[in-house]
């Protein structure tokens, strides 16, 4: 069965760091891209980021550029989040996809995980 795992998320301050992962089971990741996405109460899906099978070529959504760092580790299957410099609109349920095709649009995407929680509060 292919699937993605998200982990990492929690409650941080305002200014506070967290790290995502997202991990597969069932297949490999390296020959996919990869993009997180995150969505928050009464708003619509947001692509943040996507990174390319190889890790060469990334790309950011403009809310998150300069803060958001993603990064990939394909001997472990696991791609990364980094998420420093947390701001309370930044709260969202946050999913990673796998598919292949580098982008932040969310339909070009075949596989999701189930989703992982960042609230970012005082």
């Amino acid at each position: 069965q292919l699937q993605l795992v998200e982990s990492g998320g929690g409650l941080v301050q305002p200014g506070g760091s967290l790290r995502l992962s997202c991990a597969a089971s069932g297949f490999t990741l390296d020959g996919y891209a990869i993009g997180w996405f995150r969505q928050a109460p009464g708003k619509e899906r947001e692509g943040v980021s996507c990174i390319s099978s190889s890790g060469g070529s990334t790309n950011y959504a403009d809310s998150v550029k300069g803060r958001f760092t993603i990064s990939r580790d394909n001997a472990k299957n696991t791609v990364y989040l980094q998420m420093d410099s947390l701001k309370p609109e930044d709260t969202a349920i946050y999913y990673c996809a796998a598919g292949v095709v580098v982008t932040t649009i969310g339909d070009f995407y075949d596989y999701w995980g189930q989703g992982t929680q960042v609230t970012v509060s005082s």
